[in-house]
């Protein structure tokens, strides 16, 4: 059973080591710049601008997945896509071992909770084509492009694609 809580803040240094574990899977298949990109977003302080919820994934105990919950209006993307009227899922990160459990599906359903009690319709994420478990996860949920807010953030020909989730 995957349980779901607020981060605790001495954890947050080593939730943004996992992360950079858990997207190491995607540097050999994306040009070396591309992926210096999306470590240093990925390890960023971005998760700690106000009103960022950082929550964990907990099995037996152990801390094995996260996300961050950016509400909406805020720069979730240092500049790299204009301001959502709804808040962004980012950084969804699952241990390798702990892969196909029902983690990621589970902090992102999680996300679109905390987002409906805050009265918003919709949610957004943003993801790449070289992350295809990721992408299938989303679109099974009902996530729709919004190719409007794609974005490139290495120059690189790799777009960082936008999705969005009706949740009224």
């Amino acid at each position: 059973m995957v349980k779901i809580r607020k981060a605790f803040n001495d954890e947050v240094e080593m939730l943004r080591q996992q992360r950079i574990e858990a997207y190491e899977e995607h540097a050999q298949n994306i040009p070396e710049g591309h992926w210096e990109a999306l470590k240093k977003s990925i390890a960023s302080h971005a998760d700690e601008q106000e009103e960022v919820e950082l929550l964990v994934a907990e099995l037996d105990g152990e801390v094995v997945g996260s996300v961050a919950l950016f509400p909406a209006k805020s720069d979730a993307y240092k500049g790299l896509v204009d301001m959502l009227d709804y808040p962004e899922i980012r950084m969804l990160a699952v241990t390798p071992q702990s892969r196909g459990r029902g983690v990621a599906e589970a902090l992102i359903k999680e996300c679109i909770s905390r987002a409906k009690v805050k009265g918003s319709q919709y949610i957004g994420l943003h993801t790449a084509d070289f992350m295809k478990s990721a992408m299938r996860l989303y679109e099974r949920m009902g996530f729709v492009r919004m190719p409007q807010f794609d974005f490139q953030p290495a120059d690189d020909g790799i777009i960082v694609k936008a999705y969005r989730l009706s949740i009224e």
